[in-house]
């Protein structure tokens, strides 16, 4: 298949067929950007019909809630995880010093601050999902991973590259701006439209967290990595997460 904008996404972030049989140009990765919401839609359909299956043959909600978090790593390659720990690790080992925060990011070893990184995340969409899936409510499921990737993109927006070379910086060189600006308002929309004022809630989170991790990477960094990018995904998802839960 010739690389599409949507199959370069999906081929990027997950581990779905995409159906390339060749690797995706500059152009290609640009124009991914702006279905990264749409890949995360992707990805939270297959979890809601995971969930909704589960419920149907009337599974438990805590191994159910196990089950589906640990679908979502399959689905994502843990690639977002990996960019957690990453981001953890060189956030408090190269604090102060920019370049060696770049350098500790490129670390594929994990530390302390890693490891806990990716515990906390697990553990809280865990612990989320077995509440809503006890209440029933399984729209959080499907949202939370479209707010996270658009929070992904708004990054391309945002910041420049804080890499010469890296997973996004062909993605930061060709981006189409007004493509992933549509694309991040229809994903505002499509939350508020399905979640009514809880949707509109989640994504004003999503925003806020966004602008804080903008302005700190701008401080710290000057820009942003694939692993910042792939940090601020888990966090979105786990805080829309866990907002659901305990505001319900």
């Amino acid at each position: 298949m010739i690389p599409t904008p949507l199959s370069t996404a999906l081929a990027l972030m997950t581990r779905l067929p995409s159906g390339l049989n060749r690797a995706p140009d500059d152009r290609d990765q640009g124009l991914a950007v702006a279905c990264y919401p749409l890949v995360g839609l992707i990805v939270g359909l297959l979890l809601w019909l995971g969930g909704a299956a589960g419920g149907w043959l009337h599974w438990q909600s805590t191994p159910l809630a196990i089950l589906l978090v640990a679908a979502w790593v399959l689905i994502t390659g843990a690639l977002h995880l990996d960019g957690l720990a990453d981001s953890a690790d060189a956030w408090l080992g190269g604090y102060g010093d920019r370049e060696r925060t770049l350098r500790i990011m490129k670390d594929p070893a994990s530390g302390p601050a890693g490891v806990c990184a990716v515990v906390l995340v697990l553990l809280g969409k865990s612990l989320a999902l077995w509440t809503l899936l006890d209440l029933g409510w399984s729209l959080p499921l499907l949202l939370s991973p479209v707010l996270a990737r658009a929070a992904g993109a708004s990054l391309f927006l945002l910041l420049p590259y804080a890499r010469p070379e890296g997973l996004g910086r062909a993605g930061a060189d060709h981006l189409p701006r007004d493509k992933v600006t549509v694309a991040l308002a229809l994903t505002a929309l499509l939350a508020v439209l399905l979640g009514g004022l809880a949707g509109a809630a989640w994504v004003l989170i999503s925003v806020f967290v966004t602008w804080a991790a903008v302005r700190v990477l701008r401080q710290r960094l000057g820009g942003f990595t694939g692993d910042t990018a792939g940090a601020l995904i888990e966090v979105v998802e786990t805080l829309v997460l866990l907002a659901a839960a305990l505001l319900l």
